[in-house]
């Protein structure tokens, strides 16, 4: 979508958030385009030569660089080349009033992103900015999806429950998800930290830009601050590439760390740095770089008695602590147990094309009466394992035995091949009989699903 002057409508609010580097020797191109970016709320750098330039590359990151070809000195294509084989990763337009297609294609090979010929149009070289910037997000946010697939599905990311518990907890995300403090959410494993994590970034300013998880507990300590801060090409044994951390995934929207007690106590340090300052140092870099994110962070541990043991940074923990949110184990919010299994029952029966399953207020009694040392996670994958047995699965791990208002766990004693049968026609009668959506449902290929029903004698 174009506005009045043909250019590509900022959706996004970019520009005024990118800052962008003009490399070029002739004053009256370079007023030009400084004119024009900043007209858009651009903060606009500006350099005569790739000599001048590359101090303000080293010690500034830009958006995007627009580099004129014919300049006094190194040219802006050998400059690119340099640049690129040094690990920059930025976007890059080449502008030149000589172009030929043996100019073109040595851009080409040097990793331009557009290519300019000049004179252009005002709409032309916004119109590539545009692109790049365009270019720029959708790859951010492709990394960040690629990390969270398994949260994909938004039934998740609204917290259920209507106890007094949960009330006060809702209150203080909407309090102060429109602020941009740091926020540390506690509660034990399976409490829901990570879907109040996503309210907060969902209720804030910030809802529009990426909200990016990382769990510290998962990623070995020797690698996690390049996980979050990136790295500079040669940083370390393997480190082929520049690569940008999760800090500058995030910028924009909202990091969430979760499992921030098992962080080294020596990476504690820098991240206190960080959210002081707002700056972060690639690993092995010399350049500071600015950060525009919110952190959320959590834990399932006493935060206050690792401080005490030694383990975590008193300093760091009264910096994350300004708003402190405690999710509730589920045994003390039992009465939020039937909301929570109609959520699931219809969330999970839609995903999985089963039909919902029925309970009866015996089962509900038992299943309050269970101290769910999983908590919600423990029960959404109990509904989950219910749906596909086609009863309500209340074994001997403390959920109680099957109750009269129940069907027996008969199937329990079936053979897999049998269970695998019973879930595969449920799935095919819920798709209507249609084998292709009932493959893809149940995640084989229809080819698969037309054998197995050929053994089984169903047309």
């Amino acid at each position: 979508m174009s506005g009045p002057d043909g250019v590509a409508e900022d959706r996004f609010g970019e520009w005024a958030q990118c800052s962008i580097l003009v490399v070029d020797d002739e004053p009256g191109m370079v007023s030009f385009l400084q004119r024009a970016l900043a007209a858009r709320g651009t903060a606009v750098d500006t350099a005569g030569s790739v000599e001048q330039a590359m101090p303000r590359v080293a010690g500034h990151r830009h958006d995007v660089v627009l580099l004129d070809i014919a300049l006094p000195g190194r040219s802006g294509v050998q400059w690119l080349h340099e640049l690129r084989e040094q690990g920059y990763a930025g976007e890059v337009i080449l502008m030149t009033a000589y172009a030929d297609l043996d100019t073109a294609i040595d851009a080409l090979r040097a990793g331009a992103s557009d290519f300019l010929l000049k004179p252009f149009s005002l709409a032309q070289v916004l119109n590539a900015i545009q692109r790049c910037l365009e270019r720029s997000r959708l790859l951010r946010e492709n990394f960040v999806l690629r990390r969270q697939v398994s949260a994909l599905s938004p039934g998740l990311e609204g917290l259920v429950g209507e106890s007094e518990a949960m009330r006060q907890a809702a209150e203080l995300i909407q309090r102060v998800a429109p602020l941009p403090t740091t926020v540390l959410l506690l509660g034990e494993s399976g409490t829901g930290k990570e879907l109040a994590a996503r309210a907060v970034h969902r209720l804030s300013p910030r809802a529009r830009g990426p909200f990016v998880p990382v769990n510290c507990a998962a990623i070995a300590p020797e690698l996690i601050e390049s996980e979050l801060f990136g790295h500079v090409k040669g940083a370390y044994t393997g480190a082929a590439h520049a690569r940008e951390g999760l800090f500058y995934y995030a910028r924009g929207g909202t990091l969430f760390l979760d499992e921030i007690a098992e962080m080294p106590l020596a990476l504690q340090g820098r991240l206190l740095r960080v959210l002081e300052e707002r700056r972060i140092r690639p690993v092995g870099g010399e350049q500071e770089v600015e950060v525009d994110v919110r952190v959320v962070a959590a834990t399932n541990r006493d935060l206050g008695a690792e401080v005490a043991a030694g383990r975590f940074r008193a300093d760091l923990y009264h910096r994350i602590r300004v708003a402190e949110c405690t999710l509730p184990p589920l045994r003390e919010r039992t009465e939020d147990i039937p909301r929570l299994l109609a959520h699931f029952v219809a969330q999970l029966s839609q995903q999985l094309g089963l039909p919902p399953i029925e309970l009866s207020p015996a089962a509900l009694h038992r299943l309050q009466a269970y101290d769910w040392p999983g908590n919600v996670r423990e029960l959404k994958n109990l509904v989950e394992r219910s749906l596909i047995m086609g009863y309500l699965v209340l074994d001997g791990s403390g959920h109680g035995a099957a109750t009269a208002g129940e069907p027996a766990p008969a199937a329990s004693t079936d053979s897999l091949d049998l269970v695998e049968k019973q879930h595969c026609l449920r799935v095919l009668e819920a798709a209507g009989g249609n084998k292709s959506e009932a493959a893809r449902r149940l995640g084989i290929s229809r080819k698969t699903l037309e054998r197995k029903c050929l053994a089984w004698g169903v047309a």
